[in-house]
């Protein structure tokens, strides 16, 4: 009884947060933005409110799906976003001699996801702001989100849910403190008020947060909910970021801006075990720092990025040479406080006003145990973003990229001997390294609403070539304001 009254209340949770976001859809698609207040403003900007656009935008970005041009508008005391994104994703049946604990079931041909997010912020005093985003989600990535290490599904999670959950992806302060000179426009956006700041500042960050939030961004790559699905495409695949099982953390950060560049560090809490919800409370021992560096350019007229990035971490790590000398290869019993470390190169290029491309290469040193991300040891992306312009359709996207992981030696080793890791483990392996080649094409059904058709190629799924290759294709459906 108490199951099915728990079912009944997730269920009325789910149909009252997918009612609100298609009110009010409905309400900015069919309301005249000149006398709709979806936002609230600050006194002395205009009092519609509205939702503030982009004045600069980051290359090849065509602005979020729910804005409208309220250009006039400098400053919101509050705002209210939300989002709804469905994705059905399947594969046909493909070659499996054989199945380890967490190899990809060639019968595992259907899966979906939902999720429906709520953002809030609002603004206290001069450069002060709190944000909070509780999120409900349901569904499974493919046998229960393993088998493959560059996971086709950004938006399924390592803890999956059959009936649905309630999260809080994000709740943090935002400190920002301008040091004078110019001045430059924020757009409101899913965690970003419309404000003027300095462009020359210092911006503190403390709470829940996500680690692409602030680091690893990518103008053409870092969103599954519009743009590539693939894990690898979204973020750095070697990069094993600070993260409980869904995908958040809480820690502070820091980030200097200049015109031309901007320094960013921030400090995390770990998971006390790899991929665990409860976290390492001891700072001392179990801990991530992460430094990025970030230099903007332009080529002839058109911007670009490199970003350089490192991190450092602390954690109760099992190790693959110590694992392989047992008998068992139960890596949990190697464990103990241990370092990590790893780099990575970032970089998007506009090539034409609607035409970019970007490149991610990570690498992280392979010795300990995967504590948080997925088993890769290397990688590098490349990808291509097109917009619609030229047949006619703006708002449209079409990408295609392409993915290459490998692991190292000691990791290797340790699968073939029958371990596993958060997603791979087929009981034995002929390595080679896994590729995957993915392309979407992303379109505006109407005005804040899109649909997406996805198609992705992995070879060697899990590093195994005695397996696959796996075509995997999707559909996605996004609601967002």
């Amino acid at each position: 009884m108490h199951s099915l009254k728990s079912k009944e209340s997730k269920s009325i949770w789910h149909w009252s947060m997918m009612g609100l976001i298609l009110v009010l859809n409905v309400a900015s698609l069919y309301a005249d933005t000149d006398t709709i207040d979806l936002k609230g403003s600050s006194s002395g900007v205009n009092p519609k409110g509205g939702i503030a656009k982009v004045s600069t935008k980051e290359p090849g970005k065509t602005g979020s799906l729910f804005e409208t041009d309220q250009s006039q508008i400098e400053d919101q005391s509050w705002m209210l976003h939300g989002q709804n994104t469905d994705i059905l994703q399947g594969h046909p049946r493909f070659h499996s001699p054989y199945n380890g604990q967490n190899s990809l079931t060639s019968g595992d041909t259907l899966r979906e996801s939902v999720s429906l997010d709520l953002y809030f912020g609002a603004h206290f005093w001069p450069g002060g702001e709190l944000y909070f985003n509780p999120e409900y989600f349901q569904g499974f990535g493919f046998n229960q989100t393993r088998g493959i290490a560059a996971f086709p599904n950004g938006e399924v999670y390592k803890l999956g849910s059959e009936s649905g959950q309630e999260v809080i992806p994000h709740l943090f302060y935002r400190q920002i403190f301008g040091f004078g000179g110019e001045q430059e426009q924020f757009s409101s956006d899913l965690l970003q008020l419309a404000e003027k700041v300095d462009v020359s500042r210092l911006t503190l960050t403390v709470g829940r947060i996500e680690m692409g939030d602030q680091f690893d961004g990518n103008a053409y790559s870092h969103d599954q909910r519009t743009q590539f699905l693939n894990w690898a495409l979204i973020d750095a695949g070697a990069f094993d970021y600070a993260a409980d099982s869904y995908g958040e953390t809480q820690g502070i950060t820091l980030e200097y801006n200049q015109k031309e560049w901007a320094l960013r560090w921030g400090g995390f809490m770990v998971p006390r075990t790899s991929n665990n919800l409860a976290f390492d409370h001891h700072p001392t021992k179990g801990w991530q720092d992460v430094l990025e560096f970030e230099k903007r350019y332009t080529l002839g007229e058109h911007p670009g990025k490199v970003r350089l990035l490192s991190w450092l971490e602390s954690a109760k790590m099992g190790s693959y040479e110590e694992a392989l000398g047992r008998p068992d290869l139960d890596i949990t019993q190697t464990r103990e406080y241990r370092l990590q470390y790893g780099f990575e190169l970032n970089v998007e290029q506009e090539i034409t006003s609607d035409f970019g491309a970007f490149l991610r290469a990570s690498w992280r040193d392979g010795k300990s145990e995967v504590w948080q991300f997925t088993d890769i040891d290397e990688s590098i992306s490349l990808g291509l973003h097109l917009q619609g312009t030229q047949w006619g359709r703006k708002e449209d996207v079409v990408g295609i990229a392409g993915i290459a992981d490998e692991i190292g030696a000691q990791h290797r080793s340790f699968l073939a001997a029958g371990g596993t890791g958060p997603l791979v483990g087929d009981g034995q392996l002929n390595y080679a390294p896994e590729s995957v080649l993915e392309t979407y094409y992303d379109a505006q059904i109407v005005e804040h609403i899109h649909g997406a058709v996805d198609y992705q190629f992995v070879n060697n799924p899990a590093y195994n070539q005695d397996r696959g290759p796996v075509h995997i294709f999707a559909l996605r459906l996004r609601m967002a304001f």
